[in-house]
């Protein structure tokens, strides 16, 4: 067992952004996600279905709470007040470590492309 962070992203204030901006904005939300992931900083990230106010969740491999949020503050999206987040420590089971390793051997394409 093994100590993590859970970041849930909200949809922020900041929501009405023109189509092309909003997909820049998406692209580098993206591109952020992938630095954590090969940072070894982020163990899991991904969207929730429908359109509500819950709009994904970040699983972190760090120690504290601030570092957490210090990570979640590199994301454009939240630069850019699109999403919020709110942490929550969670205790889990150890092998969720190897999730990420196997998850990128088995990815196809890059969630940028």
């Amino acid at each position: 067992m093994k100590k993590y962070i859970f970041a849930f992203l909200k949809r922020g204030p900041n929501r009405d952004l023109p189509k092309e901006e909003a997909a820049q904005l998406q692209n580098a939300h993206l591109q952020n996600i992938m630095r954590l992931a090969e940072e070894g900083k982020l163990i899991l990230a991904g969207p929730f279905f429908g359109n509500d106010d819950l709009r994904g969740i970040y699983i972190f491999d760090v120690e504290t709470l601030e570092e957490a949020k210090s990570l979640t503050e590199t994301d454009p999206a939240i630069k850019a007040g699109s999403l919020v987040m709110e942490l929550k420590e969670w205790y889990g089971s150890a092998a969720l470590m190897e999730v990420a390793k196997i998850g990128m051997t088995l990815q196809k394409k890059s969630i940028t492309d």
